[in-house]
């Protein structure tokens, strides 16, 4: 199950089409192309065990590079483009990369990836001349197109957006398996969601994230053909699923939220038949959002909830979604448990930590106090995410225990805040946290991106401080609104919420008072 097989069967089948340029590269193109700088790696001294790391956009280098490492038993690391030379560097020399590769769009600087790294010995970049690097172009172009006489299976080593901390390594234990050996996502993604050779699927997410990455990897396996957006465009997005046949997605809730906010006429211009499953995770979804988007594509809204550390898995059809709203699903990999303040499980309905036992065993890497950290005692692991059950064992997210709000002694968690104000026909986006308060500790703090900036201010926030205390319990309310004209967030949608939140805690600390 790998590009390889269908090299040889449907040579000529779309491996990936670029949504945006409209570029196809086949499967016995990629193929070649990931053999051959497989030949090369092998060719300067990696072997299999060592490590790689790529800064590369949305674009056909993505999946060479991925591919070679996979087919030649690397280690390898995609690296968001959005971050600094510096957090670039941070992450090569952590994850111990002997090879660096990136793109003439998204060169770093060369002197903070040689300081910062002293592993890394070769340096490729596409598409251009960038100072200090090799042409990829040109290193590659004699080696040859043809397998390794020794393949095996490598792994990615995917590293944490940061939004809690300094970004850490997931290594999981699947590296070193036969060449073409299925791996746990291929085989849930066939016989949860049935993908198979025929399945065409949408990627609009930057491609360097978990669940991109690896479905596009699995619908490869498989032999589909996996559309990736360079950028998501609500719009651009109907139009790719109406031009290619799309058969099978995958978002995230600020999608959905930015797909709603469409004018009728545009949602409804496109024909959007094909679409047999859209999935969804990564973040919580509102209920009211997740609700209108089943209403217009039908049941064939799909949630999960997972990690990149594979520990546990949970997942919700949705009609199950509707009978149970707000949830995230049961579990289908791992023992779910809900675990209290004080180390023993909740009863059913009450907030905890969120334990999986008995899933996937994983380690940060260079990291053991947090491999710890993220383990109980009877070797159950947390993401760091709050949550309870319901009587049928559905689980609903909370928040994450970082951002949890201690005012007055009582825990606020201020994703229902959040979802409640998404609701707001003037947000577009908002994030809840709390701030300092001399007399309760912390208070609840509520910065909104407005669907329209020269609404922002005092009747503004008047309007929704209003709107809150209609629909949520008084402590959960916020107490002030500040408006900005847009909140960082991952292009997959992950509020980073940190960068937000610290502003406000400048010459505290810690976050409690």
């Amino acid at each position: 199950m790998y590009p390889g097989l269908y090299a040889g069967t449907t040579p000529e089948k779309p491996a990936i089409i670029f949504a945006g340029s409209g570029t196809h590269v086949s499967y016995a193109e990629l193929d070649a192309r990931s053999n051959r700088l497989a030949h090369l790696l092998r060719l300067r001294g990696l072997r299999a065990g060592d490590a790689i790391a790529f800064v590369i956009e949305n674009q056909p280098r993505f999946h060479e590079a991925v591919w070679a490492a996979q087919r030649s038993g690397l280690f390898y690391t995609p690296i968001s483009t959005r971050l600094t030379a510096e957090e670039v560097a941070y992450i090569v020399d952590d994850c111990k990369a002997a090879a660096f590769l990136t793109t003439a769009t998204q060169a770093r600087s060369t002197d903070a990836i040689a300081a910062g790294a002293a592993s890394v010995r070769l340096l490729f970049a596409s598409g251009g001349p960038v100072p200090g690097f090799e042409s990829y172009e040109e290193a590659v172009a004699d080696q040859p197109a043809q397998r390794l006489p020794d393949e095996v299976e490598g792994a990615d080593v995917l590293y944490s957006s940061g939004t809690t901390g300094k970004p850490k390594g997931v290594k999981l234990p699947v590296h070193g398996r036969p060449i073409g050996s299925p791996d746990g996502v291929t085989i849930l993604m066939g016989s949860m969601y049935n993908f198979n050779a025929d399945s065409v699927y949408l990627s609009p997410a930057p491609l360097y994230h978990a669940a991109p990455l690896r479905f596009s990897v699995a619908v490869q396996r498989l032999g589909g053909t996996v559309v990736v957006m360079e950028h998501f465009d609500p719009v651009e997005f109907l139009a790719a699923v109406e031009r290619y046949r799309v058969t099978h997605t995958q978002l995230v809730p600020t999608m959905f939220s930015r797909l709603l906010k469409l004018p009728a006429e545009v949602r409804d211009h496109y024909d959007l038949s094909s679409l047999r499953c859209a999935i969804h995770a990564a973040a919580p979804c509102p209920v009211p959002v997740k609700r209108d988007m089943i209403a217009w594509w039908g049941p064939i809204i799909h949630e999960y909830y997972a990690g990149t550390e594979g520990n546990g898995f949970c997942a919700i059809t949705s009609e199950e979604w509707l009978a149970h709203p707000g949830s995230v699903g049961r579990p289908l990999l791992g023992h779910m448990h809900i675990v209290g303040d004080d180390g023993r499980q909740v009863p059913t309905g009450a907030d905890g930590l969120v334990y999986f036992g008995g899933g996937t065993d994983f380690e940060y890497l260079n990291d053991p106090a947090k491999t710890r950290a993220a383990h109980s005692a009877e070797g159950w692991s947390t993401l760091g995410d709050i949550g309870h059950v319901d009587r049928d064992g559905y689980l609903y997210l909370t928040d994450r225990s970082a951002y949890t709000i201690i005012s007055g002694g009582v825990n606020i968690y201020p994703q229902e805040t959040e979802n409640l104000l998404m609701t707001h026909p003037a947000v577009f986006d908002v994030a809840v946290f709390g701030i300092p308060d001399p007399e309760m500790g912390q208070q609840v703090k509520a910065v909104v991106q407005p669907v329209d900036m020269a609404r922002a201010g005092p009747q503004l926030e008047a309007e929704l401080l209003s709107f809150c205390r209609d629909n949520l319990a008084h402590h959960k309310c916020p107490r002030s609104v500040d408006f900005e004209p847009q909140l960082p967030r991952e292009p997959t949608g992950k509020l980073l919420k940190r960068l937000v939140r610290d502003r406000y805690w400048q010459g505290h600390a810690t976050h409690l008072l």
